[in-house]
């Protein structure tokens, strides 16, 4: 007698992969370790400080949310420690420790969780903490500078150093290249200048870039884009290199305009998105009153993506009446 076999019906997801969000996240983590022990490397105890207030900041505000809401604690997942990070490796490291926990709080609870939590947010959560304090505190964003020291025993210039992408735009490219001490490329690529935390080494955080395309956890689409928009926007400026090595273009390309949420699904709408934000980058930079742009034209063109996943959604083709299946 043949056994009867059981049907199973079973709400979706019915296919699964060993890829997981709470994985993707933690390797996000990884992959930024090295470009932040730099900026503590750099940058002194300072640093470490803004650092751990701002993942102190994300992950108990998180907390807090999912209590207040009577859900499933989720700080396990990474997100909330990904947030926080991010936000720390943007800001100068003369930043005040409660201003980074704030502005981690901020970005979390308003850009995250009352849009209904991961993966329903419409804006970076780290950039819309960023933009936040931009818009709080905008003397200590933009004058809580520091020159980098050359070694853990040497003491952090506490004088406000400005930027060379700032000094570049109110003084022009010689008196930038003078930020810069010694040989200017190699310092600008290695991390030996001024700027903000996890912006400075445009090398580790390409390593860590290398490791998420490994791990095939982001693509090439869209920080290429970026990065080949900021060059056109910027090539008549007589700057380009600089302005393609300074500021936070490189993390901002690789860590920020990659999240998957607040970016396009398709291939076509990543290019034009990338593209938009370098562009937005450049134009910001050369005709703003703010030297850097990465972090509003981002937040921008998060505001453009459904339109962008609408503009290129994958287009069917009809069978014809009377053709064969």
């Amino acid at each position: 007698m043949n056994t009867p076999r059981t049907l199973v019906l079973e709400p979706g997801p019915h296919l699964h992969a060993a890829t997981t969000t709470a994985s993707i996240m933690w390797w996000v983590n990884a992959s930024l370790a090295p470009a932040a022990a730099w900026g503590v490397f750099v940058f002194g105890p300072a640093a470490l400080a803004v650092i751990a207030a701002a993942v102190a900041g994300a992950v108990a505000s998180e907390w807090l949310a999912c209590r207040a809401l009577h859900r499933r604690p989720t700080i396990r997942d990474g997100s909330a420690l990904c947030t926080g990070l991010l936000l720390a490796l943007t800001l100068p490291p003369l930043t005040p420790w409660w201003m980074a926990a704030l502005g981690a709080a901020f970005g979390v609870l308003v850009a995250k969780m009352l849009f209904g939590g991961l993966g329903m947010n419409l804006f970076n959560p780290a950039l819309a903490g960023r933009a936040f304090m931009m818009a709080s505190f905008p003397l200590a964003m933009t004058s809580a500078w520091a020159a980098p020291r050359v070694g853990l025993t040497a003491r952090l210039d506490a004088v406000t150093t400005a930027t060379p992408l700032a000094v570049l735009k109110e003084q022009g490219l010689a008196a930038a290249m003078k930020v810069v001490a010694g040989d200017p490329w190699p310092r600008l690529a290695l991390g030996f200048r001024p700027g903000s935390i996890g912006e400075v080494s445009v090398v580790l955080i390409a390593l860590g870039a290398a490791v998420l395309l490994a791990r095939r956890i982001i693509g090439l689409a869209i920080p290429l884009s970026v990065l080949a928009g900021t060059a056109l926007a910027t090539i008549g400026s007589g700057a380009p290199g600089l302005h393609l090595l300074g500021g936070g273009l490189w993390l901002g390309a690789f860590y920020m305009a990659t999240d998957y949420v607040t970016s396009p699904s398709t291939r076509g709408g990543q290019i034009v998105f990338g593209l938009g934000i370098g562009l937005l980058t450049g134009l910001i930079r050369l005709f703003g009153g703010y030297p850097e742009g990465i972090c509003y034209a981002i937040l921008i063109g998060n505001a453009m993506v459904p339109a962008l996943n609408l503009w290129f959604r994958p287009r069917r083709v009809a069978a014809l009446a009377g053709s064969p299946s």
